[in-house]
């Protein structure tokens, strides 16, 4: 359809600590909507989610290891080199961390003294 070949490696190199601060955020994000999202309203809620932090964050928004597997296969503007994809994958991992201690501290606040 786009006239590229089937079988391609990204060359876009995302690397630095903006990167992963923009992919960390993204991926807390992601995490904080999924486990705060009502009964039946998730689903929509991470599509909308997902398609507002592709802008809003410099990294536009992976938020997941198996998005950074397609994009270092995709050599498109929204592709990641594979040399860059390990600190993205880090990322990724310190954000969702980040985004269960928010969900959780959300649904169980700290009791006041």
């Amino acid at each position: 359809m786009f006239d590229m070949n089937l079988l391609q490696t990204s060359t876009r190199l995302r690397d630095g600590p903006g990167q992963w601060l923009a992919e960390a955020i993204a991926t807390a994000g992601l995490i904080l909507v999924i486990l705060r999202a009502p009964a039946g309203k998730g689903s929509a809620m991470v599509a909308c989610y997902i398609g507002a932090a592709y802008w809003f964050t410099a990294s536009t928004s992976f938020a997941n290891p198996a998005a950074v597997l397609g994009r270092m296969l995709s050599d498109s503007f929204a592709g990641i080199a594979p040399s860059s994809a390990p600190g993205f994958v880090l990322a990724q991992f310190a954000g969702g961390a980040a985004g269960m201690v928010l969900a959780h501290w959300l649904r169980d606040p700290l009791p006041e003294s």
